[in-house]
């Protein structure tokens, strides 16, 4: 068996037990110190867990809870629960405990398992709504009403290498067919729903999203992405089935630090990630004007080289080779300083910071996919890649678009429906197996796929015009000053937009044009000259729009957005319903005077 061939998650860990890895794992510890896990210590604490799954009454086909943060705990709860041939319900450690109580009871799991007493609190106030049984909480020692996972695991390093025939056989038994678990979208728009991938569906994927990367024993990754979303699950075995180290990092503001320890030579991120990192490095380059000009010299010199960075060949200039010493490298060292491959996923990423980053010596490959497809289902590699699209379809996926734009896909990695929701699952997989993803696109004529835009989210002005408000949304977020912006205007004469700032960034400028001084974020974003400073921005953006899209007003909000508060999904995409519904006085204000006012120009 080659490590492009698998037909169940179950080959992979089979893979991971004879690596005889002594470092397949890194975990930290509370201290900061990173530990290793050997490939046999993964066995072995996976064939105990599994076996105390069985003394609990777990049988073929039942679901298993998992609530927690990345940690090495969550990959042998994840292999423990599908040796045995049942399926997990991997769940956000950030949901409350009446929204756990509601996918748990859904998914009828009898057996939750979490990491902290924090999760375990949520579910025990919840607990008679649910069918839950038993509670394995991964931190020791456990409360009333729980049992440790140290306990069930107490003696499994003993056993070193050793091998169970029966537990091996039972690994075995696993089918293509078998459900492997059961993932509730995260709901943009509308009420979770359980998306049913079985084992045939990761390892269809698994077996073509890799093969144009060249991973190996030697690559190493860090696991951040929440692992309850598939892009952060299906990497890590992606990772583990090449062999190569996969270190958990459990919160996001500890990943700077880590990537300088772990120094990966990996990374996937969402694009959040990378607008963060480019963000960091302008904020950091404007406290000096030295260090500015520098920064505005590398990226316009480097610019003329994108494309020969884009295609995997070093540039042969004595000024490139300059600026890569002095700027370029810097960049690279956010990231650790060895990562070799740069994946951007989960989200769109604007060809603005793709850009930006080729310009710095980086190729930023993305890719596309959804939970419903496990999940990729095209992506740009180091062999084949075009900037500004998320790259080529996987050889075993089928492609064509609708009437209206609308992408749908066909192939082995496409789920077979929603749990126990038959009606959702006919409205957007057929009976010959194509699945409506919900996104407007387009296909060159080269084959390399472009995402326009969520078909749902498309504005649709009161003059018909229809626009797509991510590439504007991005072009707003290249600049350090705004974290996120949300374009609204849908069945209005134009378009407006709510501003999210930077306030790591706007406090800085802040204090150095004396605005504002230790005031209030409310004080701050109403400033005079705040706004006109977002008032640049957007007259910028503007300058690279249709009359019809441009955006005529805009408003500047005192809050951060993000998944705890409830304005962003898990991959740091915006949740338009709550965020229209949150600023509806906001919105209401910036259209008080449509009547009157111009229409679809930003003026």
């Amino acid at each position: 068996m080659t490590p492009s061939s698998i037909s169940t998650i179950n080959d992979l860990f089979v893979r991971i037990s004879a690596a005889a890895n002594p470092r397949a794992v890194l975990w930290q510890d509370g201290l900061g110190q990173w530990h290793p896990i050997s490939s046999d210590q993964m066995y072995q604490r996976v064939r105990a867990l599994a076996a105390a799954f069985l003394r609990f009454g777990i049988e073929k086909g039942d679901r298993i809870a998992l609530v927690s943060e990345n940690r090495w705990e969550w990959a042998v709860t994840d292999f423990a629960t599908l040796a045995v041939g049942a399926a997990d319900v991997p769940l956000y450690p950030t949901l409350t405990g009446e929204q756990i109580a509601e996918q748990v009871r859904d998914a009828g799991c009898r057996i939750a398992v979490v990491s902290n007493r924090l999760q375990f609190d949520k579910i025990q106030s919840v607990r008679a709504l649910t069918q839950l049984q038993q509670i394995v909480m991964m931190d020791s020692p456990a409360p009333h009403g729980a049992i440790a996972m140290s306990e069930l695991l107490a003696h499994a390093d003993a056993d070193g290498a050793a091998r169970d025939p029966v537990f091996d056989a039972l690994v075995r038994s696993v089918a293509p067919g078998d459900l492997a678990t059961l993932i509730y979208t995260s709901g943009t728009t509308g009420e979770p729903k359980g998306v049913a991938l079985t084992h045939g569906n990761f390892a269809a994927n698994q077996n073509f999203a890799a093969l144009e990367f060249g991973f190996n024993s030697s690559d190493a990754c860090i696991s951040f992405l929440p692992l309850s979303h598939v892009t952060a699950r299906a990497l890590d075995y992606v990772m583990y089935n090449h062999g190569a180290q996969v270190a958990y990092c459990s919160q996001f503001d500890k990943l700077p630090q880590a990537m300088k320890e772990v120094r990966p030579t990996v990374i996937v991120g969402v694009p959040r990630v990378f607008e963060k990192i480019r963000q960091a490095v302008e904020q950091k380059a404007a406290q000096s004007p030295l260090k500015k000009r520098l920064l505005a010299w590398a990226i316009r010199l480097g610019s003329r080289f994108a494309g020969t960075v884009y295609d995997g060949r070093r540039p042969g200039s004595a000024l490139w080779k300059l600026a890569n010493k002095l700027v370029f490298s810097k960049v690279r060292e956010a990231f650790g300083g060895r990562v070799r491959i740069f994946v951007s996923g989960g989200a769109p990423l604007g060809i603005d910071t793709a850009r930006w980053f080729a310009s710095t010596g980086i190729a930023l490959w993305e890719g596309y996919g959804l939970t419903e497809t496990s999940p990729v289902i095209a992506l740009n590699t180091p062999i084949h890649h075009r900037m500004g699209t998320v790259g080529m379809p996987l050889p075993n996926i089928e492609l064509k678009l609708a009437e209206d734009g609308e992408l749908l896909v066909r192939g082995p990695s496409v789920f077979s429906g929603y749990w126990h929701k038959a009606a959702a699952t006919a409205e957007c997989l057929d009976a010959e197996g194509w699945f409506r993803t919900g996104d407007i696109a387009h296909l060159d004529a080269d084959g390399f796929l472009s995402i326009t835009d969520r078909k749902k989210e498309l504005l649709k002005t009161s003059g018909g015009k229809l626009v797509a408000p991510q590439p504007i949304e991005n072009k707003l977020k290249n600049s350090v000053f705004v974290a996120q912006a949300a374009l609204v205007g849908d069945r209005h004469k134009f378009i407006c937009v709510l501003i999210s700032p930077n306030f790591a960034a706007l406090e800085e400028w802040a204090r150095h044009h004396h605005a504002v001084e230790n005031s209030s974020r409310a004080a701050l974003v109403a400033d005079a000259r705040v706004v006109a400073l977002y008032a640049g921005i957007v007259r910028e953006v503007n300058g690279s729009l249709a009359n019809f899209e441009s955006l005529k007003r805009f408003r500047i909000v005192a809050d951060e957005w993000s998944q705890d508060s409830g304005e962003l999904t898990p991959s740091m995409k915006i949740k338009r319903r709550v965020l229209t519904s949150k600023y509806s006085a906001v919105i209401d204000e910036l259209y008080a005077d449509e009547a009157t006012a111009r229409g679809e120009s930003a003026g």
